[in-house]
C-alpha cells in the first residue's frame, strides 16, 4: 500500500511540472499568435555541455528486506551527448530502518549460538554508484525522460536482537551487490543554467541472495525490489549554444525582375524604377514617355485626364531611390506647315514648363529642367492624326550626375 502511496505521489509530482509546461506552452502559443519572430522549425540541437546534477532520495525497500522507508542523497556528473541522450555516472548514500531480519525463512529468529531470538532495532546503509542513459522524447523548458541504469552496491546491516531470555547481541553483516534501474522522470528549465529534475525507478538489488550468509539464514528471493524517487536539479556548466537555423538558401535575385525593368535584381543599381521607364544596363532610368500626358490642339494647358496620369507618375517618382536631375522634354506634332515650326518650338516648351511645375507642385523633389524640342524626333507618322497625337507628348530624361 505504502509502495503505491510513494508512486502516486510521484506521478503527482511530474505532472505538476507538466501542468507548470503546459501554461507556459499556452502563454508562449499566444504570443507567437501574434509575431511569429520564433526560432525556425528546421533548427539543429547543439547542446553538448557537462553538467553536474545533486539530488536527494527517498527509498521504499521491498518486503523481504522487512525494513522501513528512508532517504538518501548523491551526486551526478553528466554529459548530454545529443538531442535525445544523456549519460551520467552517479554515486549515493541511503539508509533505512530495519523492523527485523531481513529475508530469512522465519523472519526474527536468529540461528546463532548463544543469541537470543527476536529483534529489536537496526538500520541498513547503502553505498554504491551507477550508469545512466536517459533518453529524451524532446527537448524543451518542459523534458521528459526514461532512464536505464546500472552499477553495484554494498549492503551494510545492523541491528540489535532482543535480551530476553539471553543478553543482547549486537549483530553486523555486509554484502556487495550488483544492481540495475529503470524509470521514467523530466527536467523543468528554470535558466539556461539551472534545471529540476525528479524521476521515479524500480530498482533491483541482487545482494537478496547472500544476504547474511554470515548467519547461516535460508533466502526467500534471490533480487531486492525497491521503490526510488530521486528529486534534484542539474546544473550544466558554460554557456548554452543557440540553436543552429538551417543552412540560408541562395538568394536566387538573378532569377527576379522586382521592378520589371528587364535588369535582375543582381544587376540592378536602381531598383524600385517606375514602370514604363526606360533604363540602362544597370536598371537605371534613362527615359520615362508620360504615355497619356498629351495636350489639346496648339494648347499648353493639362487636361483633367493628363493631371490623373501625372498623379500616378509623381507617385512612381517619389517612391523612386534614384534622385538624379530630370529634363522634363516638350514635343509638338508637325501639321505640314513649315512656317510654324517655331512657333511650334515655343509650344513645347510651354508644354514641358507646364508639366514640370505640376510634378513640383505635386511633392516630386529631383531638379526637374523644362526643355522644348518643337516637332524634333518624332515618335509616329505625322501624315496621320493618331500619329499627330502621340507626337504631341512629354518625356522624363534622367540627365547625369
Amino acid at each position: 500500500m505504502l509502495k503505491k502511496t510513494l508512486m502516486a505521489l510521484s506521478l503527482a509530482g511530474l505532472t505538476a511540472m507538466t501542468v507548470v509546461h503546459a501554461e507556459d506552452a499556452a502563454t508562449t502559443a499566444d504570443t507567437m499568435a501574434t509575431s511569429e519572430a520564433a526560432a525556425p522549425a528546421s533548427s539543429t540541437f547543439t547542446d553538448d555541455r557537462w553538467y553536474v546534477a545533486p539530488f536527494g532520495s527517498f527509498v521504499q525497500p521491498s518486503g523481504d528486506r522487512n525494513a522501513q522507508g528512508g532517504w538518501g542523497g548523491g551526486l551526478a556528473l553528466g554529459k548530454i551527448i545529443n538531442e535525445y541522450f544523456n549519460v551520467e555516472v552517479r554515486g549515493f548514500w541511503q539508509n533505512w530502518g530495519n523492523n527485523g531480519m531481513a529475508n530469512t525463512s522465519r523472519p526474527g529468529e536468529l540461528y546463532v549460538t548463544g543469541a537470543a531470538q527476536g529483534f529489536k532495532h537496526g538500520a541498513t546503509d547503502m553505498t554504491g554508484g551507477t550508469i545512466d542513459l536517459q533518453y529524451y522524447f524532446m527537448r524543451d523548458t518542459f523534458s521528459p525522460y526514461v532512464v536505464f541504469a546500472m552499477g553495484g552496491a554494498n549492503n551494510s546491516w545492523r541491528g540489535l536482537t532482543d535480551n530476553t531470555p539471553y543478553p543482547a547481541a549486537h549483530l553486523h553483516t555486509q554484502t556487495s551487490s550488483f544492481i540495475f534501474e529503470a524509470g521514467a522522470g523530466a527536467t523543468y528549465e528554470l535558466a539556461d543554467n539551472f534545471l529540476l529534475r525528479a524521476d521515479a525507478r524500480y530498482r533491483g538489488d541482487t545482494a537478496a541472495g547472500q544476504y547474511y550468509n554470515n548467519y547461516g539464514l535460508s533466502s526467500h528471493t534471490s533480487v531486492f525490489n525497491d521503490l526510488v524517487v530521486n528529486v534534484g536539479f542539474v546544473v550544466p556548466f558554460g554557456d548554452k549554444p543557440g540553436a543552429a537555423a538551417a543552412p540560408m538558401v541562395a538568394d536566387a535575385c538573378a532569377s527576379r525582375d522586382s521592378d520589371a525593368d528587364g535588369v535582375n535584381d543582381c544587376d540592378d543599381k536602381c531598383p524600385g524604377t517606375a514602370s514604363g521607364t526606360k533604363v540602362d544596363d544597370q536598371g537605371c532610368p534613362i527615359v520615362m514617355e508620360l504615355r497619356g500626358v498629351n495636350f489639346k490642339y496648339d494648347s499648353h494647358e493639362l487636361t483633367a485626364g493628363a493631371k490623373t496620369i501625372l498623379d500616378g507618375v509623381v507617385e512612381q517618382l517619389v517612391a523612386m531611390p534614384s534622385k538624379k536631375d530630370i529634363e522634363v522634354a516638350g514635343y509638338a506634332s508637325f501639321e505640314g506647315n513649315k512656317g510654324k515650326e517655331q512657333h511650334n518650338l515655343h509650344l513645347s516648351q510651354r508644354r514641358s514648363e507646364s508639366v514640370a511645375a505640376y510634378l513640383r507642385k505635386k511633392g516630386v523633389s529631383n531638379n526637374l529642367y523644362a526643355k522644348g524640342y518643337g516637332t524634333e524626333f518624332p515618335v509616329a507618322d505625322n501624315g496621320t492624326e493618331d500619329g499627330r497625337v502621340k507626337n504631341r507628348r512629354v518625356e522624363l530624361r534622367w540627365m547625369g550626375d
